[in-house]
């Protein structure tokens, strides 16, 4: 062929030349793909870490949050526990000093009850000793009247009062019934006699009166 090369021999070599090229040009591509998929998954590492170091600095500000709100629970807690002590204590105190007060209005009240009624205890030892020999039964008798008005202006002083009973309607609240009896003359549940005289202090019952009760 004279160092000629045949029309199918070049078209050959253009093949080859090409497929040669596009061998290169796909080596290229893989390279920067590759590159492409390093540099995403170095992004993805990068979205990820910086994701975890938020979400760990969020944490850490929420732990000191709530430690901040337990220390603040704490010291409301200690407070409250010290106002409750001392409201005890001041409550057990209270407690002492009312008895003592009422052991004081006790013995005052008791102590002038007794200085008042000292006197009459005076006048019935008086009367005890009178001479037996004495016949003036009738100044005996008033002697011993003027004490029973003198204990009766007593207890009239301390407000005692004698409950009112013979003719009114029972009432268990003052009466205490050891008797029944029917009488026409008298109505349903009416005190007919008085056995023993009641007494009370304004609404308090110090004594019952006994009595009978008709109908």
């Amino acid at each position: 062929m004279d160092g000629k090369k045949d029309f199918s021999e070049e078209i050959l070599e253009d093949e080859i030349q090409e497929k040669a090229d596009g061998g290169k040009n796909h080596g290229s591509k893989e390279r920067e793909g590759k590159k492409h998929d390093e540099k995403k998954h170095d992004e993805k590492k990068h979205d990820e870490k910086k994701h975890e170091n938020e979400k760990k600095h969020k944490d850490e500000k929420e732990i000191e949050k709530l430690k901040q709100q337990i220390h603040e629970i704490t010291i409301k807690s200690k407070e409250y526990l010290d106002g409750l002590q001392r409201s005890v204590a001041e409550f057990d105190n209270y407690k002492k000093r009312t008895v003592r007060e009422k052991q004081c209005l006790y013995s005052d009240t008791t102590g002038e009850i007794l200085a008042a009624l000292l006197p009459v205890l005076d006048n019935l030892e008086r009367a005890i000793v009178t001479d037996d020999k004495s016949e003036n039964l009738k100044s005996f008798k008033e002697g011993v009247t003027l004490v029973y008005k003198q204990f009766k202006e007593i207890l009239k002083d301390f407000g005692v009062e004698e409950i009112d009973c013979v003719g009114q309607k029972f009432d268990p609240q003052l009466h205490n019934a050891v008797l029944h009896e029917e009488d026409e003359n008298l109505g349903e549940n009416v005190v007919k006699e008085e056995f023993c005289k009641g007494y009370k202090i304004k609404d308090k019952v110090i004594r019952h009166s006994m009595v009978k009760v008709a109908n």
